[in-house]
């Protein structure tokens, strides 16, 4: 099937957290240890992730069924026991459950209704978008902790790079993250391209930090630094689940700029 490269939209964001949420539930059977570490959270084993992925879902459900304007406790989602409390198959079960029921939701209410978000937005698109791309990114963190390939397809990881590199923009980051500041300066530009996408895809990101304020844009320019990955291995790195020592990464330029800038904006 030819791959497409329109952006993904509401309905597509929605049908994508069950599809994540099935991915990483297929992953589990009786014989995984729920124990396991999760080295790209390393204060998490499985259990603990997969249970933060699932109440996080559920948090969100409330919040959009209810059309909230004030985020409900997130208590389940922060504090989860390291003892695991379901089977393997019980915990995939519950999991994808909690996808179902978040994008029936969503769907629901529609794109355009009016709730709280912790960013501007104020509507479920936010939502959406935000849930299917922890969704997979947390269904990485696990096939990677189980010595799993991690595989997405490209429409997705676009999305996801472009989300990223959307809400990391936000004038609202240096209220949240004052220190981000530092990274502005002159000449300090940082280039992305994935190596293993057709022309048409567009996949290059350049990140511009030499204004008042953190900068980004679609574009194949000159940059202070430029990073070249297959498409999945950036993704994972801009997230901080790789690291550029790693042989899928061709860096050139001012590695100190690139490794400061990761070091900043890692979130997700």
């Amino acid at each position: 099937m030819e791959a497409t490269y329109a952006a993904m939209d509401y309905d597509g964001h929605c049908a994508e957290i069950v599809a994540e949420a099935g991915l990483l539930s297929s992953c589990l059977d009786a014989r995984t240890d729920l124990t396991t570490s999760v080295p790209s959270c390393p204060d998490w084993n499985l259990a603990q992730l997969l249970r933060h992925l699932g109440e996080a879902h559920r948090w969100v459900e409330e919040i959009v069924r209810t059309r909230a304007a004030q985020p409900p406790p997130d208590t389940a989602l922060r504090v989860l026991p390291r003892e695991p409390d379901r089977t393997p198959e019980e915990l995939a079960g519950w999991l994808t459950e909690g996808a179902r029921l978040l994008a029936d939701t969503l769907r629901a209410a529609g794109p355009d209704a009016r709730i709280w978000t912790p960013l501007p937005s104020g509507s479920p698109a936010f939502f959406a978008r935000r849930m299917a791309h922890e969704t997979v990114i947390h269904r990485a963190d696990a096939t990677l902790a189980l010595g799993a390939d991690f595989t997405v397809d490209q429409r997705i990881a676009l999305d996801a790079l472009d989300e990223w590199m959307e809400l990391g923009s936000l004038p609202e980051m240096f209220d949240h993250h004052p220190d981000r500041r530092a990274l502005l300066g002159p000449g300090r530009t940082l280039h992305f391209h994935a190596t293993d996408t057709p022309p048409e895809a567009a996949a290059h990101w350049l990140v511009d930090l030499t204004g008042d304020s953190l900068a980004w844009r679609r574009a194949q320019e000159p940059a202070a630094v430029s990073v070249s990955a297959p498409l999945t291995d950036l993704l994972l790195l801009i997230y901080g689940r790789r690291s550029t020592d790693e042989e899928a990464f061709e860096v050139v330029g001012d590695t100190d700029l690139l490794e400061f800038w990761l070091s900043l904006v890692n979130f997700g």
